[in-house]
This record gives structure tokens, C-alpha cells and sequence, in this order.
């Protein structure tokens, strides 16, 4: 192997690991990233508004206030130098009166000098001190002497105490002399005018989000067959287009259901029409084997029509009304015991959920039959949580082929070695359940049983 190789090799393990790295702290961004809208359009004000505060806040820092503290901080360090000659090159003026009268009238210090017993201990110094930073660097530069300063407290005034070769002079002078104090003023109003912008940036943003929330709350209502009252396109334009494309599809759905319905009322009293008449003329007929026989083929049909009508009714006129499940559960299971199964029920959680009450039984009453027509024993168990009501029923039945648990569902669908090949069956059953479940938003999955058999399972929100 050539060192080229090598090279593109290790180039290569070098891009798959920054690759790497890269994915994970994409990962770590999402999970940490806000996920609704109203938190991310915040983000997107507030992020770009403390990314240009910051910038400002540091280049005013760094370019005004450090340079204008340097430079009044530069010029009491020189009216301390020039008191300092005046003392060494007019030694006759022996109590310094004219010295301290000088500093105090024209310069606005006050000097005093003390014996030569030395300075005072170094005390320790805040970690961020502008202020003792620039003072002592234009002591060291302008002066050179042994000094002590300090600056630290709640006082107007900064102590300066420089070594003589004689004395201690000890200068007393304002802190708005060596210090730019009034800069937080900036600051207090660049944040104040922050907080005002982001509190006007929060109303308009909830203002704007409330009607998209509406959409997506009335949307769900529907897909879940709920009615949507006083639902109106309302916000910015786009989201009033998209909230009236909505109530379009809304009433071009509703008009489809309706005309459906009313086709398959006519179908339905048409065919009835003619299986009653067939009924009746069987019933003047008589007795005898072939009348039995035919007798039993109108039954069939008449259930097959009832199965047919009821799987593409699919119950959708039927208002949506709070339901106590738990009673829904025990009444299914009083059904399995009356036609001699054994059958066990639960329920855990609040009980009180929101469904189309004649559907949802229909929906249930299909898995119970389903297990009936193939196991001894049911257990029909019930869960409810925050965001979803479980119900599962379990069989001891023969089951079902995990390969085949899905093509069960589709219509008319009967396997050669049926759970669901009964007498008069229609392959309708499962389907009709999850397509009552899918109307309310959820879905209905079979997997396998505790008790040995097929464990079928309805998830619907409520």
C-alpha cells in the first residue's frame, strides 16, 4: 500500500468521523430545539435580537467604555504626576498648603501626605475592574513609584496612595474623574428597549399562531368525526386561505357522505322490498326441504345486505357524545356470557371518553364476535391515559398467521383456514372495526395473545 493510499485513507476516517460528530450534535440540537411553533417563531426574534445586543454591548465595552475610563483614568494619573513634580522642585513650601490648595481648587483632588511608614497590604481585587485596570496601568506607566489604590466599595471617591521618597501622599479623588460611571445608562436602555420589543413581539406572535392552532384543533375534530361549531377563517392570509381551503374540503366531504347515504337508503329499501316479498311468498309456500333451503339463503343475504350496508354506511351521520366505556366493556362482556363464552373484563382509568357511542360498539362488538366465533375464553381489558384509550381483546383461539394479520383487514377477505370462515360471514367484520377506528383517529392492530390465541387492539385519542 502507497503512502497515497494511506493518506486517502486517513483523510477518509478523518471526514467519517467529523461526519459523525456532526449527527450527534445535530441529534442533541433537535432534542434541546423548542418543537412547537409559537416557541420556535420566539427563537427566531429573540436569538437574532441578543446575537446584535451581545455584538453591541461588547464593541461598546471594548471601544467606548474601556477607552473613555483609559483616558480619564490617563488624566488624573497626570494631575498626580504633575502635583508629584511640584512637590520635589518647590521643597520650600514646607506644610504643602499651596500644594493641597492648588490640587484641590484646579484639579479637584485632595492630597494629604503621611509618614513614610509604607502602603498598606494589597487587598484582593474583583475579578472584572475596569477601573483598577486602567488606574494602575497609568500609575506604572506615568509615575513609576510603588503605589496602592483603591477603588473597591460603594464610595464616590477612589484612594491613591503613592510612595514618596520622604512621605506617603494619599490623593483622594472623584470616581466619575477616572471612571466612565454613566455607561450603564446605555445599557439599561438597550435592554429596556428589548423587553418593550419582546412583549410586543409575543402578543402579535400568539395573536398570529392562535388561528393556526384553531385549524389544526378543528382538523383533528373532523378527521376524528367530531362536529366543528363556530370554527371561521380568521389571522393572516395564508393561514385564512388555508383554514377556508379546509371548511371547502369539509362540506365537499360532508356532501359525498350525505349523497352516499342517501344512495344506500334507496339500495337498502329496494332490496328489502324484494327479500320480504320473498319471505312472505316463501311463507305461503309451506314446509318442505326446498323451501327450508331457501329460506336459509334469504336469511344469509339478508345478513350478507345488513354487512354490506353497514361497512360502506360506515356510521357516519352519528354525532360524537361522551361514553362510559367501562359499562361499553361490561355490556360486551355480559354478550360473550350469554352465548355461553368465558369472558373477563378491566378497566383502568378515567372511563368517560368521546365517541360516536353506536359505531365505537359496533367497532368493539366485531373483535368480541370475531374471538367468540374461535375461543372458549375473552378478556376484554380497557386503558385510558391523557392521550389515548387502549382496548385489547384477547382469545384463546387458533390465531392467526403474523404473515397474513394485515391482509385480514381488507373487504370481503376470508382465509382458507378461517378464524373468520363461519357460516354466513361475509369478511367484513375487521374491516368494518378498523375502518370505525381510523374514523376517530385511530387504529386497530392484531398481534399475539397471553392466552394463546390472537390479541386484537383498539388505540383511538380522546
Amino acid at each position: 500500500m502507497t503512502s497515497l493510499d494511506l493518506g486517502i485513507g486517513r483523510l477518509r476516517s478523518a471526514a467519517h468521523r467529523v461526519s459523525r460528530t456532526w449527527d450527534r450534535f445535530g441529534h442533541w440540537l433537535s432534542g434541546i430545539m423548542p418543537k412547537g411553533l409559537y416557541a420556535r417563531s420566539l427563537l427566531i426574534i429573540i436569538a437574532p435580537m441578543v446575537i446584535l445586543q451581545s455584538v453591541v454591548a461588547f464593541v461598546f465595552m471594548e471601544r467606548h467604555w474601556s477607552t473613555v475610563t483609559q483616558r480619564l483614568s490617563a488624566a488624573v494619573t497626570q494631575d498626580i504626576a504633575a502635583l508629584i513634580d511640584i512637590y520635589r522642585i518647590y521643597p520650600q513650601d514646607a506644610e504643602r498648603r499651596e500644594l493641597r490648595k492648588i490640587a484641590e481648587e484646579r484639579l479637584g483632588l485632595t492630597v494629604e501626605f503621611l509618614p513614610n511608614t509604607g502602603l498598606p497590604p494589597t487587598t484582593s481585587k474583583p475579578f472584572f475592574s475596569l477601573l483598577d485596570h486602567a488606574l494602575s496601568m497609568e500609575i506604572r506607566q506615568q509615575i513609576g513609584r510603588p503605589f496602592w489604590i483603591d477603588t473597591v466599595g460603594r464610595s464616590a471617591l477612589v484612594e491613591i496612595r503613592i510612595q514618596l521618597d520622604d512621605s506617603i501622599m494619599r490623593v483622594f479623588a472623584r470616581r466619575n474623574a477616572a471612571y466612565a460611571s454613566n455607561s450603564h445608562i446605555f445599557l439599561v436602555w438597550m435592554v429596556g428597549t428589548s423587553l418593550v420589543l419582546l412583549t410586543v413581539a409575543i402578543l402579535f406572535l400568539r395573536n398570529q399562531i392562535r388561528p393556526i392552532l384553531k385549524l389544526a384543533d378543528a382538523a383533528e375534530s373532523f378527521g376524528k368525526g367530531r362536529d366543528v361549531p363556530g370554527f371561521q377563517p380568521r389571522g393572516a392570509r395564508e393561514v385564512r386561505r388555508a383554514a377556508q381551503a379546509f371548511l371547502d374540503m369539509k362540506r365537499r366531504v360532508e356532501r359525498t357522505m350525505e349523497q352516499r347515504t342517501t344512495m344506500l337508503a334507496g339500495v337498502s329499501h329496494d332490496l328489502r322490498t324484494i327479500l320480504t316479498r320473498f319471505k312472505l311468498e316463501l311463507a305461503l309456500v309451506g314446509d318442505s326441504p326446498e323451501t327450508e333451503a331457501m329460506r336459509k339463503d334469504v336469511d344469509e343475504m339478508w345478513r350478507m345486505l345488513e354487512a354490506y350496508l353497514a361497512f360502506a354506511r360506515g356510521d357516519a351521520g352519528e354525532q360524537s357524545a361522551p361514553t362510559d366505556m367501562a359499562a361499553f366493556l361490561e355490556e360486551l362482556r355480559s354478550d360473550a356470557e350469554r352465548h355461553g363464552h368465558r369472558a373477563g373484563v378491566a378497566f383502568h382509568g378515567y372511563p368517560v371518553v368521546t365517541v360516536r357511542p353506536a359505531a365505537f360498539k359496533r367497532c368493539l362488538a366485531n373483535l368480541v364476535s370475531n374471538a367468540a366465533r374461535h375461543a372458549a375464553a375473552i378478556e376484554i381489558t380497557g386503558h385510558r391515559d391523557h392521550r389515548w384509550l387502549t382496548v385489547t381483546v384477547d382469545d384463546n383461539g387458533p390465531g392467526i398467521a403474523p404473515q397474513m394479520r394485515e391482509e385480514v383487514f381488507k373487504p370481503f377477505l376470508r382465509l382458507d383456514d378461517a378464524r373468520n370462515q363461519d357460516e354466513g360471514g361475509t369478511g367484513l367484520g375487521l374491516a368494518i372495526a378498523r375502518d370505525i377506528a381510523r374514523s376517530h383517529g385511530g387504529d386497530v392492530t392484531l398481534g399475539d395473545s397471553p392466552l394463546g390465541g390472537l390479541r386484537a387492539t383498539v388505540r383511538v385519542p380522546v
